[in-house]
């Protein structure tokens, strides 16, 4: 049985380790989830002028976080602006919230361009015996009586970005770098069942070098190579000395003793972005295409557990992922639409290592290092979006809806007790958003909202500090009903994220 465990949780590898993508970027770098978790927008750091129309962006420019995507195609940039606010997101059953305050600016020449972003962040991690109100803003004071007032861990993020045109000025070439110092990644706290207490610290840093350009007939194309590097520590208190387990049915009121743990979370990923666009006749109707590609490696993985199960040693593992995308737009005088298709496909390998020497069911001997349970992942992923904007002489209004549909197989190969299984899991993932903006002669004033559903969390965050086996907190959330593939079916609480942007747009005139 705890090989099994050993094999089906190594699936949850590519669920946290791949939150800390900015969902500004999500055609650039390829998210892979194993389980429908609910992650917050907690990297949805800076404004984008699509995001209310469901993120359309393969047919239809943004020139708000375009430059930030791809940074030569701040060659658009026409002047100054300075563009910031606020966001607020919550999720739903006081699963964790989250505040922003980002403020960027974007400069552009006859030659040069650039640009450059900071934001600050603060979370509340998931706490649901202590009840805070849902509407979607994000964390309050937490009561006197929570174990994580005074604890709020602070993230700040960090953009900047510097392109020139190339002769003739229809070309253009430009590089920026990206760094976050982060001091928590939205819902790893749920990931540590029986803690006491949950300590995360690291950095983010991500490369991006860009060409972007116009060819005859209106026609446009882009190129992207980027590099990113997560490097993440969690230390995480239990309760009692080190290498004693305490079991979910024997709750102790007060440990006497405690020890850390120590756990490491590494990803690198490399990345390949092609696009183009060009108009279609005389119809004002635009289309496009891209095609990415992303290679990544996990050398370390946290060694997450879940009630009633032990912690399982986490080992390397490999991903091939890609995407097909063709996109529509049309642009009049009064109104935008726009229209995404994409596919995924993503190849990912896990495997465990013997710690020593293991005999197998069939009498033979695993050396130390060598691979005691192969998952093979095969994902068929499928993202929709949609979205219209109208646009009046002094207001605009913005609707549109992403879906997001998940399928996979896994194919286990299990070389202890040597036998193999297949499994077949799929969801999918609705977010409607809606936006407006009011006009005015010396800046705009936009707002975004979004609601994620079709996610949910595994459950308390500490069963020690939460509250007692029943009552508020529910026995369903010590189940461990967070079940990975291949040891079950995916079971999570449902659980709905609510976003609210605000923000401004300012030209700056010197």
């Amino acid at each position: 049985m705890n090989t099994l465990l050993r094999a089906g949780r190594l699936g949850l590898l590519l669920t946290l380790a791949l939150l800390c993508l900015p969902v500004t970027a999500a055609a650039q770098i390829i998210s892979i989830k194993t389980v429908p978790v609910a992650s917050g927008d907690q990297f949805l750091i800076i404004p984008a002028q699509n995001l209310g129309m469901g993120g359309v962006s393969i047919a239809l420019n943004d020139p708000l976080i375009d430059p930030f995507v791809n940074p030569a195609k701040g060659r658009m940039t026409r002047g100054a602006k300075l563009f910031g606010g606020s966001a607020f997101y919550s999720i739903s059953g006081d699963n964790g919230s989250g505040r922003t305050l980002p403020m960027a600016v974007l400069v552009g020449s006859e030659k040069w361009f650039g640009g450059g972003a900071v934001a600050i962040q603060q979370l509340v991690p998931a706490s649901p015996t202590f009840q805070w109100p849902w509407f979607g803003f994000g964390p309050i004071d937490p009561p006197l009586q929570s174990p994580f007032r005074g604890q709020l861990p602070m993230n700040r993020y960090g953009f900047g970005l510097l392109g020139t045109k190339l002769p003739g000025g229809r070309v253009a070439i430009a590089a920026s770098i990206s760094a976050a110092d982060l001091e928590a990644i939205d819902g790893v706290e749920l990931l540590y069942a029986r803690s006491l207490h949950i300590k995360q610290y690291g950095r983010t840093v991500g490369y991006r070098l860009g060409l972007s350009g116009d060819l005859s007939g209106e026609r446009t194309f882009e190129v992207l190579l980027l590099h990113t590097r997560i490097n993440m520590t969690h230390d995480v208190t239990y309760p009692g000395p080190a290498g004693q387990w305490l079991s979910d049915d024997i709750l102790p009121p007060i440990p006497v003793e405690t020890h850390v743990a120590r756990n490491f979370d590494r990803s690198n990923t490399t990345g390949l972005h092609l696009g183009y666009v060009q108009p279609m006749k005389e119809s004002g109707w635009r289309i496009g295409g891209i095609l990415t590609g992303n290679w990544k490696s996990h050398p370390k993985i946290p060694e997450y557990e879940l009630p009633h199960m032990t912690p399982i040693p986490r080992d390397p593992g490999n991903s091939w992922a890609y995407n097909f995308g063709l996109g529509l737009s049309k642009l009049d005088d009064s109104s935008v639409f726009g229209i995404d298709f994409v596919y995924e496909p993503v190849w990912t390998e896990t495997w465990g290592e013997a710690a020593e020497a293991i005999e197998t069911a069939g009498g033979f001997i695993i050396p130390p290092g060598g691979k005691t349970v192969e998952n093979d992942f095969r994902f068929s992923n499928v993202v929709l979006r949609i979205g219209a904007a109208w646009e009046y002489k002094t207001s605009g209004l913005q609707l549109g809806l992403q879906v997001r549909s998940v399928n996979y197989r896994l194919h286990q190969l299990n070389n202890i007790e040597r036998f193999n299984r297949d499994q077949v899991e799929h969801w999918m993932e609705w977010t409607p958003s809606w936006g407006a903006k009011l006009k005015f002669p010396e800046f705009q004033l936009r707002y975004v909202g979004r609601l994620q559903l079709g996610t949910g969390r595994p459950g308390a965050a500490s069963p020690w500090i939460a509250g007692p086996r029943s009552g508020q907190m529910g026995d369903s959330l010590l189940l461990g009903d967070f079940l990975v593939a291949p040891t079950g079916s995916l079971v999570l609480q449902d659980a709905e994220i609510i976003t609210h942007q605000f923000y401004l747009v300012v030209p700056l005139r010197f």
